[in-house]
């Protein structure tokens, strides 16, 4: 794999659940683009969905217009993706990982899609800034066998 294969792309989408179908394509064009092995792919994937979802859905108060930017870039073997909102300031990282020894139905509702989030991702940061919301997921892509 060429090392030097450096990529940015970007995706703004409105916060209407039937826009979340531009996800995917979205996803596997950079990831083609960026030369990721399929598992990298998957995760990042099944990571963007997960975090995109709870935004669209969960950001902005009902009725409001909103959107959400995806920014994924590689740089080596580094995986970076940067989701920017302007909804309600939400921390994902600031929820504790759901207590999986209970069943489901014991479990509260919610949680699980950060926990997922975390274990695709080596790091995953937030922070409000200018009155958006952004959070940053990294992935080391050496560390991929």
């Amino acid at each position: 794999m060429n090392k030097e294969n450096n990529v940015c792309r970007s995706l703004t989408l409105q916060n209407e659940v039937d826009q979340l179908s531009q996800l995917a394509p979205f996803v596997w064009a950079f990831a083609e683009e960026a030369q990721l092995d399929e598992q990298p792919a998957m995760q990042l994937d099944l990571a963007l969905d997960e975090a995109v979802t709870n935004v669209v859905l969960y950001a902005y108060p009902k009725g409001t217009e909103g959107e959400v930017t995806v920014a994924a870039k590689r740089e080596g073997d580094t995986l970076e993706v940067v989701l920017t909102d302007s909804g309600t300031p939400f921390d994902p990282t600031a929820q504790e990982d759901p207590d999986l020894t209970l069943s489901a139905d014991e479990r509260p509702i919610g949680g699980l899609g950060i926990f997922l989030v975390r274990q695709m991702m080596d790091t995953v940061r937030y922070e409000r800034k200018d009155g958006k919301n952004i959070l940053t997921l990294r992935k080391n892509l050496a560390s991929n066998g």
